[in-house]
């Protein structure tokens, strides 16, 4: 019950009364009650801002507080925004970005959070992006790190790709090009945030239409956009979408080749299949999309792969169980495409031409499909296959 409520309720009981003395003590009543809220002795009436936003899926409370925990600005609302909007600015700039990319950040964090360091959102969201350590962009405490979660919304971060992966988005409309990351439910409310963006740019004083790289200086791209045709070696470990040995995207069948590795997972070869398989098709969880990698270390029983991209853990597993362009994987073996993304594909092969992989038929789900379907369908390049060998998992 607000002031305004408290002050009615008196004043109709007073109505109800007779009698001099029941009005004096309504009057007094109704004044201790105003010298009450006048000191703070009761809250007043509060305005949701959320409820002017919609904050469906894919946005947070757009609330103005500012949430205590690592990275947060502090002063007013405004002086807030304005320091993270330099930081945004700043992981732009240290990339090489063009001022338009610090833009769309802009617009994307202000829809998201209200620019804010949020500790909670939908689901387990947090941070000026909104983004999952479930879907693995990081942990909390990382997401909530300004400088970190821009670098994701830029760079991409595990198997989620970020702005600079997707072709030719600088030349998207600004609120286009915030939904490929962001992949809201509620995709056109980013464009409405440009003018208030651009403004508070100038006050910040930041150069959204300076010049740059479209792919900035992130490993294994150039210029020319993501994908490179340099090989994958030793010096050039950041994962490259085009590999020698690579086919050339028309499909091919697979068959079972002769398991001959002798590795330590917390699951065995038939655990994992027979964990696949469970876990495919109508026993899929809906929480698979673009997690690959993750899936594929969680199927031989690990938490987490300690890789970021899926393209990324075929240069980190020996080159002596690295099986270039061979159609011949054993039963278990991990499985390798180029997709044209930074990220890369990778899949669990179950024998008989079968694969476990996600996203390939529904997004999100874990379906059990040939093996030739990633190069027929998505028009992927195999690259080829490993032992399920993860050093860096935990």
């Amino acid at each position: 019950m607000d002031q305004e409520q408290l002050i009615r309720a008196a004043v109709q009981s007073g109505a109800l009364k007779k009698g001099v003395k029941v009005k004096a003590g309504i009057i007094a009543l109704v004044l201790l009650i105003v010298g009450l809220i006048l000191l703070g002795g009761f809250p007043a009436g509060q305005a949701s801002a959320a409820t002017c936003e919609d904050t469906g899926p894919g946005t947070a409370d757009a609330s103005a507080e500012s949430d205590t925990g690592g990275g947060d600005a502090t002063g007013s609302l405004q002086e807030q925004r304005l320091t993270y909007a330099k930081t945004i600015d700043s992981v732009a700039k240290k990339h090489k970005l063009p001022g338009r990319a610090t833009l769309i950040a802009l617009m994307t964090a202000m829809q998201e959070s209200s620019m804010q360091n949020l500790a909670h959102g939908m689901g387990d969201s947090v941070g000026l992006f909104q983004q999952r350590p479930s879907m693995g962009w990081g942990t909390n405490s990382q997401i909530r790190t300004p400088s970190y979660a821009t670098e994701s919304f830029f760079l991409g971060r595990g198997t989620n790709p970020g702005l600079v992966d997707f072709k030719n988005w600088q030349k998207l409309p600004l609120g286009d090009a915030a939904q490929k990351v962001q992949k809201s439910g509620h995709p056109t409310l980013y464009a409405g945030h440009e003018t208030a963006m651009r403004k508070l740019a100038r006050e910040a004083g930041i150069d959204v239409d300076r010049g740059g790289s479209t792919t900035g200086d992130k490993p294994g791209t150039t210029t020319g956009g993501a994908g490179t045709n340099d090989p994958v070696t030793s010096e050039n470990t950041c994962g490259v979408t085009t590999t020698p040995g690579a086919t050339t995207g028309r499909g091919g069948t697979f068959s079972d080749g002769k398991q001959t590795w002798n590795l330590s997972n917390p699951r065995t070869v038939n655990e994992a299949i027979a964990w696949a398989k469970s876990h495919s098709g109508a026993g899929s969880t809906s929480n698979w999309y673009q997690r690959c990698l993750a899936f594929t270390a969680i199927v031989y029983g690990w938490s987490f792969s300690g890789v970021d991209y899926a393209i990324d853990h075929f240069s980190v597993v020996p080159k002596s169980m690295q099986h270039r362009g061979d159609r011949h994987p054993p039963p278990g073996a991990l499985m390798y495409w180029d997709t044209g993304h930074r990220a890369g594909h990778i899949a669990v092969y179950l024998g008989d031409g079968k694969v476990a992989s996600n996203d390939i038929l529904r997004p999100g789900y874990i379906d059990v499909v040939d093996a030739g379907l990633f190069e027929t369908k998505w028009g992927a390049k195999y690259v080829g296959w490993t032992p399920p060998y993860f050093p860096k998992a935990g």
